[in-house]
């Protein structure tokens, strides 16, 4: 689990960075305005914004963004129709690779999408041909700064969440996809900030990479991936060690 986390943490970091240059901030307004279309304004009675606008928040996008980008999807106000697709296959040595997007123009998504496999020697799958290899988990980032291990291992077992990793730069929680609000409204409620909290997809065995220029390959064929503006998440079963992980997502 640990190079899991190590890459949700580096994930997470770079998304801040982004979020400075507005890039993140589209992704995430996409969201909440889908979600709320689908669901209703009220994060209160839809989960699935109070999810999107808990995400948007800590990654500090102001609220004004927020309750403009509800309004637009709750009222209507925006006439553009996104469509949920998921995209999958494998990538440089042979990393299975499951994309999560929002698109208003299917055939522009999968052309762009299969130009990113193509470029770098991957292969676009169909359906499910890679999506039985990971688990839908919900997962969430804690600063080792914040709380003590064995006071977060209680609040934990009382949320009911998975399991706590503690062995990468920031903790890292997985629980039940359905859990997730609750775990992290527990956290926060005993006065432990989250980081980030998000639903995953994660990998139930690992591809072993330890060649530094696949190694390099692989993680810049997944920038590239997530780079598409449609693309929301993209979730890859990689292992490499942490250091040279570190050393080329810098």
């Amino acid at each position: 689990m640990s190079g899991h986390s190590k890459w949700s943490s580096i994930k997470h970091k770079k998304g801040l960075k982004d979020a400075k240059r507005g890039k993140l901030f589209t992704k995430l307004i996409r969201e909440v305005t889908v979600a709320a279309r689908m669901g209703g304004g009220d994060p209160a009675a839809n989960p699935r914004l109070r999810l999107a606008v808990g995400v948007a928040r800590e990654n500090n996008m102001p609220q004004d963004t927020i309750t403009r980008a509800i309004a637009r999807g709750a009222g209507g106000g925006d006439d553009t129709h996104y469509e949920e697709v998921v995209y999958e296959g494998y990538g440089p040595a042979k990393v299975a690779v499951v994309i999560e997007a929002l698109t208003d123009n299917r055939n522009r998504t999968v052309a762009s999408i299969r130009h990113t496999f193509g470029k770098y020697n991957g292969s676009l799958g169909s359906t499910n041909s890679v999506q039985f290899m990971f688990d839908r988990k919900g997962t969430l980032l804690i600063a080792k700064e914040a709380v003590d291990e064995d006071r977060l291992t209680e609040l934990v077992l009382e949320a009911e969440a998975d399991d706590l990793d503690a062995s990468g730069e920031e903790y890292f929680i997985t629980c039940e996809p359905e859990h997730l609000e609750a775990v992290r409204s527990h956290l926060e409620e005993a006065g432990v900030p989250v980081l980030a909290a998000e639903l995953s997809r994660l990998p139930q065995t690992r591809v072993p990479i330890a060649d530094r220029e696949e190694a390099q390959k692989v993680l810049q064929f997944l920038e590239t991936l997530e780079e598409d503006d449609d693309v929301q998440k993209v979730f890859a079963n990689f292992d490499m060690d942490d250091a040279l992980l570190a050393e080329l997502a810098s």
